[in-house]
């Protein structure tokens, strides 16, 4: 998630930039050293220089943000067309429920869809697990189940801070053909980060082509981000090589 900074109320619109520069710089020096970084900024973050003079080099990736102060008719009509045919069939077709006990079922999902691609995922289901378990402990994530009979076709795990939810992790089940599934349950995430106060939806965009053209049909507007990394690990980039 990288750094947010919190302005003071009284600051000066022309003094916003310095504080931003001043208060990352601060932050910057306090990092521990390690031989390798990746880490993804929040949409916003402007302070490329800092990062390049510390060795950090920036790329550029990007996301879609859905603001929520619009009503949910204006929601749904600024999305895709197809999109919203999609969800108003699978309103028919599955039911939606927070079920956290399925995680093991979102992992093998995502295996499983990674596996057709030739990879494998970067984390364990013991990974996934601790994350869940600190997330429910602070009541900020929901794990979103679409359910065909008692078959489940599609998953979505929503986690939030005080202002914005965040599409954190889906899956489909590759056995299913129900694509339409996942449009549904994107769409109730959405619903619920607005009813429980988030002003923004983060769909968490992706640089996969077949992935960034669905998101991009939920009306979202596209923001960019950095994500920062540094190598000095001979063993590390050798383990990139061979798994790229």
């Amino acid at each position: 998630m990288g750094p947010k900074v919190f302005f003071p109320k009284d600051l000066k619109e022309s003094n916003i930039d310095n504080f931003e520069h001043e208060t990352v710089l601060d932050l910057i020096k306090q990092l521990p050293k390690s031989k390798v970084w990746h880490l993804a900024l929040q949409p916003g973050m402007r302070q490329v220089g800092i990062f390049k003079n510390h060795k950090l080099a920036p790329q550029v990736q990007q996301t879609f943000l859905v603001e929520l102060n619009e009503s949910e008719d204006t929601l749904l009509a600024n999305m895709k067309d197809t999109t919203r045919r999609n969800i108003r069939i699978a309103e028919g077709e599955v039911i939606v429920s927070n079920s956290p006990e399925h995680l093991k079922q979102l992992y093998q999902f995502q295996k499983e869809t990674l596996s057709k691609k030739g990879l494998t995922p970067a984390y364990s289901f013991r990974e996934m697990e601790q994350i869940m378990n600190a997330c429910i402990a602070h009541d900020a994530c929901r794990l979103w189940v679409a359910k065909e009979g008692k078959k489940i076709v599609a998953i979505v795990w929503q986690v939030w801070d005080t202002k914005c939810s965040y599409y954190f992790m889906g899956g489909q089940n590759p056995e299913s053909n129900n694509y339409r599934a996942m449009s549904l349950l994107l769409w109730h995430t959405i619903k619920e980060a607005k009813k429980q106060g988030n002003i923004l939806f983060d769909l968490e965009g992706s640089m996969d082509e077949g992935v960034e053209r669905f998101f991009r049909n939920f009306g979202g507007e596209r923001a960019m981000y950095m994500v920062l990394q540094k190598n000095k690990s001979f063993r590390w980039w050798v383990k990139k090589m061979i798994f790229k």
